[in-house]
């Protein structure tokens, strides 16, 4: 495997900052108090999935893997810190030599999860890790809200291809992360180009209304994108008059067309009336694409319709209604002392309310029927029992501090299609409804 292989690694700058200000005033105290450098655990899992969804999508860990990399303080941050008196003068001195020296595991980026499940568990002392809690969840939260939107469309499209086009409707920074994430929940590329700088994605595009309202005809408009990008490129058709769009792009581009797209109207009928007409225009390899605030229950309603791909923006950027998965990162193990050798012990936060947790250092398996059929998402602590052996969902990420589990971006698009594949049919189903499987405590 070579670098272009995991897409270009671009300069990152120090993450260290993208945390709140109480991470770092428990580490003063845990400094002062004698406990920071006990040995702990702390795992990033969702009490629940959001509400109608059936399972979630773990996406981001490699953005993760970035970010705890170049998780380290600088002079300027020091500085910054010392300003405004955030934390003490030892405390700085900590944090300037900070680098994170311990161990995470996961499940593996593409794969599914449910309630409980220990999506990432990170270990080291308890300073080194604490540090870390909202970065992760940012970049957890956001990018499995993505993907798990992405592959509810994915799911409605039955194969045709996916075209990410978002950036317009959300953060510049945000844009790239949700194009990486849409591509690991199934879509195909991104009108994005830094995503595909950054990650490779394939990146699409050709012309926007804008174009043909600045020339004095549509055909006008027409003759020059073809003149320049070839009879193979896509046609925007519904400036005007559609069926009028439709005849003068073929007459320029003849046959050859490559795709014309329709980005208004009744997108049912309108796909059905410009199949025909193309068809009859002797146009019959020319594709269909539909754009105009797609969501998965759009796409599903156009299953029946001549469209070869949809482009899909704001409701994929944000989530589909769900822009985050309530994931929380919480302490479920430390050790009695600061002794390397000290055995862990158990906690967990007491509630009232739902916001229980449980404690210990946790496994996960998942459970198939005969028909290799995902049945339950079994959670314990202690050996994993004989008959789940080889079933384990985490995989080691970092060791001493050191990446062990880079990837090509592709490996999780590919695992999250296998991943989805042995759920119950009932997965794909855009009705609301609980978890598709239950979670179970070993």
């Amino acid at each position: 495997m070579n670098s272009a292989d995991l897409g270009r690694r671009v300069g990152v700058p120090s993450t260290a900052l993208f945390t709140d200000q109480y991470e770092l005033t428990m580490v003063q105290a845990a400094l002062k108090a004698g406990t920071a450098s006990r040995r702990s655990v702390f795992e990033a899992f969702t009490r629940r999935l959001p509400e109608g969804r059936r399972y979630g999508v773990v996406a981001g860990t490699g953005r993760v893997l970035d970010a705890v990399e170049n998780f380290h303080f600088d002079d300027e941050m020091i500085g910054f810190l010392r300003q405004q008196r955030i934390v003490d003068e030892p405390t700085l001195q900590w944090l300037a030599d900070y680098r994170f020296s311990g161990d995470i595991w996961g499940y593996p980026e593409g794969e599914v999860y449910f309630p409980g499940s220990p999506v990432l568990r990170v270990e080291g002392s308890f300073a080194e890790c604490v540090l870390l809690e909202t970065v992760i969840l940012s970049i957890l939260n956001h990018d499995s809200a993505i993907a798990a939107a992405a592959s509810r469309m994915s799911a409605a499209a039955g194969g045709r291809r996916l075209i990410e086009m978002g950036a317009r409707r959300t953060h510049e920074l945000s844009a790239v992360a949700s194009a990486r994430a849409a591509y690991v929940g199934g879509f195909d590329a991104t009108s994005d180009l830094a995503a595909g700088f950054r990650y490779g994605i394939p990146t699409v595009g050709t012309s926007a209304h804008a174009f043909t309202l600045l020339h004095d005809t549509e055909r006008d408009a027409f003759r020059a994108q073809v003149d320049s990008l070839g009879r193979g490129t896509t046609l925007l058709v519904d400036t005007y008059d559609v069926a009028e769009a439709v005849r003068a792009a073929v007459e320029i581009a003849g046959p050859e067309l490559g795709a014309v797209r329709i980005d208004s109207g009744d997108l049912l009928l309108v796909a059905h009336r410009v199949r025909q007409q193309l068809d009859e225009l002797g146009a019959t390899g020319t594709k269909i694409v539909v754009t105009s605030d797609l969501d998965e229950y759009a796409i599903a309603s156009l299953a029946a319709a001549p469209v070869d791909a949809y482009g899909v923006g704001t409701q994929l950027v944000t989530g589909s209604g769900h822009p985050t998965c309530s994931m929380v990162y919480k302490l479920v193990a430390r050790a009695g002392s600061a002794e390397p050798d000290a055995p862990l012990v158990p906690v967990a936060k007491k509630s009232l309310g739902a916001k229980a947790s449980k404690g210990g250092r946790k496994w996960a398996a998942r459970r198939v029927d005969e028909h290799g059929v995902a049945e339950a998402e079994v959670i314990g602590t202690g050996a994993v029992p004989e008959e789940l052996a080889g079933r384990e969902l985490l995989v080691e990420l970092v060791r001493g501090g050191e990446v062990v589990a880079r990837e090509p971006l592709d490996a999780a698009r590919e695992r999250h299609v296998s991943a989805r594949a042995g759920l119950p049919l009932s997965a794909m189903q855009l009705s609301r409804g609980e978890p598709v499987i239950g979670t179970e405590y070993a």
